[in-house]
């Protein structure tokens, strides 16, 4: 079953993934949980700047927060990873058949007396 996300939601999601820092972040999230302190540990900017990173990629709905104690771990949302991916893999199903079929056609311009496939 594919999830139908809206055009907006892709571009939120896109636009996330445009940022080598929060791919980075997403990367590390994958491992596990983490606090904004430990995400910003392996980066040589302000923690402010990662929490406006973090900021982003929950804004894309790619993680989420929650209240742990005195923390708000980040988690990695990999339902909506899954349906970018999900878009990645859809449309590149399209684009594949779309040039097949294209160079099938122009095999057959250029051989019109070879049986067709």
């Amino acid at each position: 079953m594919v999830a139908v996300v809206a055009d907006d939601e892709l571009d939120a999601m896109f636009a996330a993934l445009t940022d080598p820092t929060r791919r980075s972040i997403l990367t590390r999230l994958s491992t596990g949980d983490a606090t904004v302190n430990e995400l910003a540990a392996p980066f040589d900017i302000s923690l402010q700047a990662v929490s406006k990173h973090i900021q982003v990629l929950e804004h894309a709905g790619l993680i989420t927060r929650s209240r742990h104690r005195q923390t708000r771990p980040c988690r990695l949302n990999t339902a909506r990873c899954a349906t970018a991916a999900n878009w990645i893999e859809n449309n590149v199903a399209v684009w594949t058949d779309r040039f097949d079929r294209l160079e099938q056609h122009l095999d057959n311009l250029q051989n019109p007396t070879s049986p067709r496939k």
